[in-house]
């Protein structure tokens, strides 16, 4: 059996312990796997209505993090998207305390109190090259401090059967005597025509008028590089003369390809994405397929609102492929002498798997 086939609990679930839990795209992802939430913390208030709309059983506190007493709470699993920030450095010893004031100490508290089997930190790929890879390595070595393995790796959405092209950078810390394995690529790839198929109606918002006489020049699978000279210019202003790939800007997206990183704003300058027939942003429904989630999951709050959540969504396939290799882990526990796996952050095309040691150095 492979760790995707992989959906057996036991008698009782593991409990998972969420922190900036969101509109619950992991949550959610999770709960499919097998996982069961003990505890979703979320500041947002109409995120927070999101998650006790589709799942008022849910234990949602609707709080600042910082606030939070975990010492009062037990669970297997402590997962959240903590926020990548800067740390300060002159003169410290870049230890848990010198993270106070970020939302990663409020995230490597909850760990501390909480002593979990096994935690998932969610965040940017960006983060393995933030602050020159410094937040980074504070983050791993705090992390190790508190009696962890940490492993880190970057997860493309789109090769867990979710139409979109989403890289983001998951973080794993586990207690001796487990063994985490990232969840194998799917073999199907789903492209915008298989997510968006007979997607229900629902509200959207509409580029403005001067980028709508743009987008609707371009050709589905094309970009700004596909508009008149003259109107590259007028359009991209000073980004035409500056360096780098660009390819978001002005994009519309063809139906037999992945989706690019969904924003939390459809139509925000410079990360246009434009529907393949219709020149107008995805809309409500169609953003929240394009992550993954089920037609039956609610959204509350205004149409911003709305597309913010979806937008900083986990996607939910990606969190059930993460929840079965969790259930995995800890239903098959190890050797605390077992060797473990090593994950880099480094560029895929980079074979050779990293020592802890090296995996910090290296940033």
């Amino acid at each position: 059996m492979t760790i995707n086939q992989c959906h057996c609990t036991g008698d009782v679930p593991f409990k998972v312990i969420e922190l900036f839990a969101g509109a619950g795209g992991m949550a959610l992802g999770f709960e499919q796997s097998g996982l069961q939430a003990e505890l979703l913390v979320e500041i947002n208030k109409d995120a927070a209505n999101t998650l006790l709309t589709n799942r008022p059983n849910w234990n949602v506190v609707n709080e600042d993090v910082s606030n939070i007493d975990f010492t009062q709470y037990e669970a297997d699993i402590v997962s959240g998207g903590f926020p990548c920030q800067a740390f300060s450095y002159a003169g410290k010893g870049l230890g848990f305390e010198d993270t106070r004031g970020t939302l990663f100490f409020e995230f490597a508290r909850a760990v501390k109190e909480i002593q979990p089997k096994i935690f998932v930190g969610e965040n940017v790929e960006g983060l393995k090259n933030h602050d020159s890879g410094r937040t980074l390595n504070t983050m791993v070595r705090v992390l190790t401090d508190l009696g962890y393995h940490v492993q880190g790796k970057v997860l493309n959405s789109a090769d867990y059967s979710v139409a979109q092209k989403r890289k983001r950078l998951i973080l794993i810390g586990t207690k001796p005597g487990y063994h985490f394995i990232y969840p194998e690529k799917h073999e199907k790839k789903i492209n915008l025509r298989d997510a968006l198929k007979n997607v229900p109606n629902s509200p959207g918002t509409k580029f403005s008028e001067k980028r709508f006489n743009v987008l609707k020049l371009v050709p589905p699978g094309g970009c700004w590089v596909d508009l008149p000279i003259d109107i590259q210019k007028e359009f991209m202003g000073a980004s035409f003369y500056s360096g780098g790939g660009r390819r978001g800007m002005a994009r519309r997206i063809s139906w037999d390809e992945q989706c690019l990183t969904l924003t939390t704003s459809p139509s925000q300058k410079q990360t246009e994405r434009c529907h393949p027939d219709e020149t107008r942003p995805f809309t409500v429904r169609e953003y929240a397929r394009i992550q993954s989630f089920p037609d039956s999951w609610e959204f509350t709050g205004g149409k911003s609102s709305m597309y913010k959540q979806i937008g900083n969504a986990v996607a939910v396939n990606v969190a059930e492929a993460i929840g079965t290799s969790i259930i995995y882990c800890l239903s098959n526990p190890c050797d605390e002498k077992k060797i473990h796996t090593k994950y880099t952050i480094l560029p895929e095309k980079m074979e050779k798997q990293l020592t802890l040691s090296a995996f910090s150095e290296s940033q």
